[in-house]
């Protein structure tokens, strides 16, 4: 990938805050699209996820200037969102497709660069270092009614980067895209982000956000229902079981104790030195089984939770939320 940090010295600081929401609401007449929505957005890797109608659309619409907010401010790198300024930090990847579509990738390309007021000259420069970025130098001359989806995903990736914005917002950027090519835009993801950089995934393939995303935003019902790490948000959960996997010599005689405890609401073994089982209140629950096989001198080799990923903590997020 090709650096531009040096070219224009603008990498963000790592603690800078480069988007911020306050007090959001939006409303289409009656039907609330967004509802008292906060938090800020830094360098990294964030996933915003949620179903159908939960309000990340609109929240993308808002964070890049396509609608003004009911209530409250959405600002990026210290401009209102709607303005001018703001829209210079930010670059957009719709998931839904609006070419020229009797264009090349590549003069596609040179033509967001010269609307985002770069000269005849610059757009070129900036658009082969944008088309290089995503892989697409040398295929970047063929109309673009005749691309695969998985190109037309890259060529809107290409000019939402040709500007070398601070901040990347992209809407299910992974749809169409081949295993190979899936892995070449994580990487590209990455590394925006070791740019200093931010980027903002909405997806609903949620197991590639275990590896993907440092920070995830949990939306439903126009409301951010939990954001933070993985982990973070599962510990937040504390009323929900947790499944852990415990590997040990003394399987059966270990498990005997464990039933016995108050937080542990099932065990199933699996072999002589495996079993299951589901735990609430996690961290009390560790703490106290750290405390237990030392005084007691139990052989443990192994202990790891088997749900905390993006699908499994989405889904305790979600049955919490249809309970309040």
């Amino acid at each position: 990938m090709t650096d531009r940090t040096a070219e224009n010295g603008s990498q963000p600081a790592a603690e800078e805050t480069l988007a911020e929401f306050r007090g959001v609401t939006k409303w289409y007449g009656p039907v609330i699209g967004v509802n008292d929505i906060d938090f800020e957005m830094g360098p990294g890797i964030t996933g915003l996820l949620g179903p159908n109608g939960a309000g990340k659309t609109t929240l993308i619409k808002l964070l890049t200037g396509q609608l003004y907010p009911s209530l409250g401010t959405v600002t990026v790198c210290g401009y209102a969102a709607v303005s001018a300024a703001a829209k210079r930090h930010i670059g957009y990847c719709p998931d839904v497709d609006a070419f020229y579509e009797e264009m090349s990738g590549r003069r596609f390309v040179r033509t967001m660069a010269r609307l985002h007021g770069m000269s005849r000259s610059e757009a070129r420069e900036q658009a082969e270092i944008a088309l290089a970025e995503v892989g697409m130098t040398d295929r970047a001359d063929r109309r673009l009614r005749g691309y695969s989806k998985g190109m037309r995903q890259r060529i809107k990736l290409a000019q939402a980067l040709v500007h070398d914005p601070d901040m990347l917002i992209v809407d299910e950027p992974l749809n169409g895209v081949d295993p190979v090519g899936r892995r070449e835009l994580m990487e590209l993801f990455r590394g925006f982000r070791d740019r200093g950089k931010a980027v903002l995934v909405s997806s609903h393939i949620l197991h590639e956000m275990d590896t993907l995303a440092e920070r995830v935003i949990f939306m439903g019902r126009g409301r951010i229902l939990a954001s933070g790490t993985l982990a973070e948000i599962r510990e937040m959960l504390d009323e929900h079981p947790l499944h852990v996997r415990v590997r040990s010599s003394q399987a059966r005689e270990l498990a005997a104790h464990l039933i016995r405890w108050e937080d542990v609401k099932g065990i199933e073994l699996r072999d002589e030195q495996e079993f299951s089982l589901e735990v609430h209140k996690p961290d009390a629950f560790f703490r106290k089984l750290g405390e237990f096989v030392v005084a007691e001198s139990i052989d443990v080799s192994a202990v790891e939770t088997t749900d905390v990923s993006a699908e499994a903590v989405f889904d305790y997020v979600m049955s919490s939320a249809m309970r309040v």
